[in-house]
Order: C-alpha cells, then structure tokens, then sequence
C-alpha cells in the first residue's frame, strides 16, 4: 500500500477481504514496518462501559467494614447499597454486582453452603432402589368440598418407576372399606408390585388402642405377597413420590375445572390419569416387571398372617425403638436417627437398619429382635 498499490489490488493478490486490508492499515497507522505491533488481539473491549469502578469497589468495601462495626451489625447487599446510595454519583450497582464485589475482594466470612444431590427415590428400599422391584404409594386428599357443601375424599396411587398411577374421588371421608375395594382392582389392572407404601394413617395400618395389632390392609397385602411399608408423613422426603401425584392431581384437576357433582368429578379424574399414563408409558420399557393377579384368589381376614412389614421410624433421644406398641432397646449411640425395621413374621424377628441420606447405599444391621405376632381372631375393633 505504501508503494502505491490500491487495496483492493492488495487484497485480490493476498486473498484476503478487503476488511482485513483495512484493519491492517488501521493497526499499523504511520509506523514505521519494523515498529508495528502485529500480534493477534481478542476482538473484546479493552474496558466494558457496565464495570465498576476500582474506586466503588474500595468504596463498598470500606462501607461494609464500617457496617460491621455499627450497632446493628448488618454488612449484607441490601444494607450496603443503601449505605452507598445518598451521595453516590455515579449509578448504584445491583445487589447481585455487590456480592461478587464482595466475594472478589476476599470479605465474605459466611460458609459457601454446599448442595449435596439427594438420594435416588426409594433409597430405604435397597431392591426399590436399585430398580430390582415396583412399588407403589397410596394416600387419602381430604377436606375438598364441591359446591354445595358436598366434601369429597380421593384416594391416590402411584409407582415409583412405571407410569402406573391412579385416583378415585368419593364422597364423604375416606375409609379401610374403600382402600380395600380400590387396592384390588388396580393390582388386577396393572399387576402387583413388589411393595405398597403407606403413610401412618389408621386405615391402613390399622387400629393402635392395643399392641401387635394389623389392620385389613396389611393382611390383604401380605395375603398378596405384596410388602406394606409404613413411612411417616413428617420425614423429609420418603412421602414426596405421592405427595407430587396429589399436588399435581389437584392443579390439573380439581383447580382447572369447576365440578357439578361426585360422578363428573369422577369422570375428569379418569381422563386425566388415562392422559397421564399414556404420557408416561415409555417408563414401561425400563420399570420393573408387575406380577400377574394370582388366580383363584380370596381374602381371608382371619387368615394366620405370614410375609415381611416394613417400618421407616426414627429412634428416640436413647436410640429406643418404638413400634407395635412395644420399646425396644436398639442402640444409644444413633439417638434421633432413621431406623428401617424389618418386622419377619415366618423367621419371628425383626431386623433393624440403620438409614443416613448422606449414605443412602450403607444400610448396616444394628440389631435382630426376637418377635412374634400373636394371632387375634378379631383384626380390627
């Protein structure tokens, strides 16, 4: 360019863009050949109009120390920037810009909190867990009243791996009659799983006025070869599987739609579960297999009961053990810590397991009890 050749002949002899050829000028200006800087530079701003100040940036610092040492003691984001904002001259930074200020400059004395993953769902059950056998949830919504003053109750199930789910609105409350006529029918449909969780209520685990006393729908499980499994409400947790199918239920069912009466109630709660399984059926392919109805089949509620009953219970200030009415002494050293107990009705005893979140694949044994189920002609009062 400098001998006087045009740039359009330069950049058709170098095969270049003639916007190159004029970046190139632009870089070199009036320098000498031998003086020009001709490395390579990000094609990023040298200074970024948004950023701070390194003045501001001493300034925030400076004002959370003097924070700290003011009668109220907050030094916080918040407290910061309206510490700065009377007098500031140039544009108040974000609470969030305040932070990494913060962070950066090395003045945060708060610990990171650490996000641990939460443990895969069904953890207290090793065979649940690691996709070996199904299980399914049961529960009861209450207290919904249609217009009217009509309450109603549903009962809910949903497994833990396959789409298999269900939902049978009624009126009036819910009772052990009607989980016995729903629990049946829907293993016919779709076939039993390996366990059936409950939470602690009375009509599935049965009357609790006397000890070693099972209600119809344990004995109809084992009766089964299905396991109960018995989980409180308040752990965190171990209720989630069915407590999202009823909030969900709710927002797609009861919330979206206005509702006459029981049997239209009843008809949207079919198409919407209908919906809701064939949306998940791909979860088939690698759920665990349902075992088949048994056939013939017949409940015996005086039958002699024979099968396992889990039990997620957490021990006392002495690592006491309360369960069936009885307190058994398991181990002080895990006082206030979750316990499975294995309740062997054919071997008599019950194995007991010590459960950590933080370790959800070590389930050490901590104790075998000796236990046997006395037979009771009536089962429930």
């Amino acid at each position: 360019m400098r001998q006087g050749q045009s740039q359009r002949q330069v950049a058709r002899r170098h095969r270049v863009s003639l916007r190159a050829v004029q970046y190139w000028l632009q870089r070199a200006g009036h320098e000498p050949l031998d003086q020009i800087d001709w490395s390579d530079r990000p094609p990023i701003p040298h200074h970024s109009p948004h950023k701070i100040s390194p003045a501001l940036e001493r300034r925030i610092v400076a004002t959370r120390r003097a924070l700290a040492q003011s009668p109220l003691g907050f030094v916080g984001a918040l407290s910061i920037a309206q510490a700065l904002s009377p007098g500031l001259r140039e544009p108040l930074p974000s609470l969030r810009t305040i932070g990494r200020v913060l962070r950066r400059q090395g003045v945060l004395d708060g610990l990171r909190r650490w996000r641990r993953p939460p443990p895969p769902p069904g953890w207290y059950l090793p065979a649940a867990a690691g996709g070996r056998a199904e299980l399914d949830a049961w529960d009861f919504i209450e207290d919904l009243c249609l217009d009217g003053g009509r309450w109603v109750h549903v009962l809910t199930s949903r497994a833990l791996a396959g789409p298999v789910c269900g939902a049978w609105p009624a009126s009036g409350s819910g009772t052990t009659a009607r989980v016995l006529e729903a629990l049946p029918a829907h293993w016919r449909r779709h076939g039993r799983p390996a366990f059936a969780q409950f939470d602690n209520d009375l009509r599935f685990l049965g009357p609790s006025r006397y000890p070693d006393t099972l209600g119809q729908v344990v004995r109809l499980c084992l009766q089964l070869d299905v396991t109960p499994v018995f989980a409180p409400p308040a752990e965190h947790g171990l209720q989630n599987l069915i407590e999202s199918f009823n909030a969900l239920w709710q927002a797609k069912v009861w919330d979206r739609f206005q509702h006459a009466n029981v049997p239209a109630l009843v008809a949207r709660s079919d198409r919407f579960v209908t919906a809701l399984w064939q949306r998940r059926a791909a979860r088939s392919e690698t759920a665990p297999a349902r075992r088949p109805w048994p056939r013939p089949w017949q409940f015996h509620p005086q039958a002699p009961l024979r099968g396992q009953i889990i039990f997620i219970r957490r021990t006392d200030a002495h690592g006491r053990l309360h369960l069936l009415g009885h307190v058994w002494e398991l181990d002080p050293t895990w006082p206030q810590r979750l316990v499975r107990a294995e309740v062997d009705l054919d071997a008599h005893q019950i194995r007991c397991y010590r459960l950590r979140r933080l370790a959800p694949q070590d389930q050490p044994l901590i104790k075998i009890i000796p236990y046997r189920l006395p037979h009771r002609h009536r089962t429930d009062g």
